[in-house]
């Protein structure tokens, strides 16, 4: 049965944290996901929150980010946006689980064959989807190792693209964030940012947006 570790959140590190996700999404890939009362920790949980971890990630239904991670009431805050786009509210919530609820680990989780990269991609600019869009062209505009056919009907761009995505929004969100960034350099947090594959339902750490 899962135990909810809300007691060991005090003494936790941020690369224990980090652990605690790659031992979860091993888990979830290999269809091995432990027993949880979610009724249980419902009641535990009731007066107060202690997630070990942030995570901005997609808004997209097929990248759940509690259930990829074999993960359970109370263990992640997560602030999902299309395209996983660091826009100043998801930087102020993740702010909010740091520095007043205590989370050890920013996470900044991208998947393959995102639908907001695939319109950044193809420039597409319709209503408030723009909005998402323009925080996702910078990545479109730095992959510049593939010529010809950038476009989201291009697998091999679209996988870079959706991966400069992560390191793109990742040095937004310290660029725009004293605090985050204070928490990091006082290693009160890590930041680690990395890519979710809908067919393997892995989750692959980038080594480079890795901060400890």
């Amino acid at each position: 049965m899962y135990k909810h570790p809300l007691t060991n959140r005090e003494n936790m590190t941020p690369k224990g944290a980090l652990e605690l996700l790659i031992e979860g999404n091993y888990r979830f890939a290999q269809g091995l996901v432990q027993a949880k009362n979610h009724r249980d920790l419902a009641t535990l949980t009731k007066d107060a929150q202690s997630p070990f971890a942030g995570v901005l990630s997609c808004s997209d239904s097929r990248a759940p980010t509690e259930l990829i991670f074999d993960q359970a009431l109370g263990d992640i805050f997560s602030v999902r946006l299309a395209g996983n786009i660091a826009s100043n509210k998801a930087i102020g919530s993740l702010e909010f689980a740091c520095q007043y609820l205590g989370s050890k680990l920013v996470v900044v989780l991208g998947h393959t064959s995102c639908g907001a990269v695939m319109a950044a991609c193809d420039n597409f600019e319709e209503g408030h989807i723009a909005e998402i869009t323009a925080l996702i062209k910078p990545a479109v505009n730095f992959e510049t190792t593939v010529l010809e056919n950038r476009s989201s009907k291009n697998t091999d761009f679209l996988q870079k693209v959706c991966k400069l995505n992560v390191d793109i929004q990742i040095k937004r969100m310290l660029s725009e964030s004293k605090i985050l960034s204070a928490l990091l350099e006082q290693r009160k947090i890590g930041l680690v940012g990395g890519v979710y594959n809908l067919e393997t339902a892995q989750v692959s750490f980038i080594n480079e947006d890795i901060i400890f």
